[in-house]
């Protein structure tokens, strides 16, 4: 039970970290993500030097948690499996692009809008959830 309730605080912690950071790089302004990606017009590359800023981060974490027999918090880590790009995943990421291009936004900052109290997240929140329920029998059904 010690050890839920810690995970539970780590992760909500995490969280307002995470949405932290969203709002200060500006990746939760819907404005600023459409305008990072228009390339061709009015382009703001400062997302790009955020996203720059965070591999390096990530990967000394991942190296870091690579060195561990387990992590603090859980019994065994929890690697990816998979190890080649398959169709669903290039599926799945253009509808991603498409989506992000469309709103402006992606599911974490979609979340800290939402807590923000905007109802356009909420709608994509919506949307989002009803494109997850639909991929698994819409792969079932492509893949028979």
């Amino acid at each position: 039970m010690k050890q839920r309730i810690s995970s539970a605080i780590s992760a909500f912690a995490a969280g307002l970290v995470f949405g932290f950071g969203l709002i200060l790089a500006g990746m939760a302004n819907p404005a600023k993500v459409l305008a990072f990606l228009h390339v061709t017009g009015d382009w703001d590359p400062s997302l790009a030097l955020v996203m720059t800023a965070a591999i390096p981060v990530a990967m000394l974490a991942f190296w870091w948690s690579k060195s561990r027999q387990q992590p603090a918090l859980e019994d065994d880590f929890h690697w990816p499996q998979a190890s080649q790009i398959s169709p669903a995943l290039l599926v799945g990421s253009v509808l991603f692009g498409i989506g992000w291009g469309l709103a402006g936004i992606c599911p974490g900052p979609a979340l800290v809008l939402l807590g923000a109290g905007f109802s356009d997240a909420a709608i994509f929140i919506l949307c989002m959830l009803l494109g997850i329920r639909l991929a698994g029998p819409l792969k079932k059904k492509l893949e028979s």
